[in-house]
């Protein structure tokens, strides 16, 4: 046997009846060999983290645009949080921990620069040149790794971790509300118990590691935080995270559904809504910084739609009209670092300082 049968073996002999195996995947779009040595989900696993897209996670904001210190979160620091919080449910309940962690790195991908300012920046600009579009940084998160990684290839990754990717996000959505129009709908849900896992998990990190960042930052301190819920969930941030993760594993445990009880569930929507609207939506907070975010993805829109050839990306023979370049231009920017989209608008905007002989 081939260490990959090896490894599906052991599936088979310890993992839930409700785990994804990765022998029984649905597959690729495009069929290939099986590797020798590393599962489906292993091979999707090493694609994501070998990405370009992953790498520039490092320098893209996760909620707080271009801080000072060196301790916030990005988009890198938060998608590993989210892993390994989503990793340590699926070993408790007997899930494929290989899939929950595929699905987990990938699920960001197709973030801005500049965090949430910078995606809804990027939907109105892209909206400018086609009404008809707009940007949603999941939906972008499949684009990448079906269309644009790998120069146009994709990554080629298996039906279960892009089905977990693009369903990842629940926006301001509450998990309760969510979770209850989605089985009435019956189509929303992830296809798999891992995939329910990392939608869970990411609203168990961010809403811990805000709080965290928010404190830190001076945003919040402790006499602002809402002690009742504080109380339910717990004081400080890894209890809260052991509590709420806990609390995740005992109430799903033998479940068709990744669930928590009703007194963390609620406590969970409202540390959520909390954050909203303290930290998220307070335009009060760093409003100027904000709208210089809005000026930058627009300017270089605007500068990209008339000066396309300036884009590494640029293909001509796509760009048959206004609405396919405007897509070859929300992809590029899409992509950028924040640090990437500063230089790009100081090269094109910001006058240089003239040097004589």
């Amino acid at each position: 046997m081939t260490p990959r049968e090896v490894t599906e073996a052991i599936e088979r002999q310890i993992l839930s009846p409700r785990a994804q195996l990765s022998a029984e995947t649905r597959g690729r779009q495009k069929p290939e060999p099986p590797c020798p040595i590393r599962t489906e989900f292993q091979r999707d696993r090493d694609r994501i983290i070998h990405s370009k897209a992953f790498r520039r996670l490092s320098h893209k904001t996760q909620v707080f645009i271009a801080p000072e210190g060196d301790h916030y979160r990005t988009r890198l620091t938060h998608t590993l949080e989210v892993a390994q919080i989503a990793r340590t449910i699926a070993r408790a309940l007997r899930l494929n921990e290989d899939l929950t962690e595929a699905i987990a790195l990938g699920h960001d991908l197709g973030h801005t620069p500049f965090g949430h300012q910078g995606e809804e920046a990027l939907d109105e600009a892209y909206r400018r040149y086609d009404p008809n579009a707009g940007f949603r940084h999941y939906e972008h998160s499949l684009r990448i790794v079906n269309c644009l990684e790998k120069n146009g290839r994709g990554l080629n990754l298996t039906y279960e971790v892009l089905d977990g990717i693009g369903h990842h996000s629940k926006g301001q959505s509450d998990l309760r509300i969510s979770r209850t129009v989605q089985r009435l709908m019956g189509t929303s849900l992830p296809a798999t118990l891992e995939g329910q896992i990392m939608r869970v998990a990411d609203r168990v990190a961010y809403v811990n590691h805000d709080v965290d960042d928010a404190l830190r930052s001076g945003i919040l301190t402790e006499k602002d935080l809402p002690q009742d819920i504080l109380r339910v969930l717990g004081k400080g941030h890894g209890e809260r995270i052991t509590n709420m993760v806990t609390d995740i594993i005992q109430h799903s445990i033998d479940s068709d559904y990744i669930s928590m009880s009703d007194e963390i569930l609620e406590a969970t929507d409202a540390l959520k809504d909390f954050l909203f609207e303290r930290v998220y939506a307070d335009r009060s907070i760093a409003k100027t910084e904000i709208e210089k975010v809005r000026v930058v993805i627009h300017g270089l829109f605007d500068f990209y739609m008339q000066h396309p050839e300036q884009m590494p990306s640029y293909n001509p023979a796509t760009a048959v009209d206004t609405k396919a370049l405007a897509r070859q231009v929300c992809d590029y920017i899409a992509g950028m670092t924040d640090r990437y989209a500063t230089h790009k608008y100081e090269q094109h905007f910001v006058p240089k300082g003239w040097r004589g002989v």
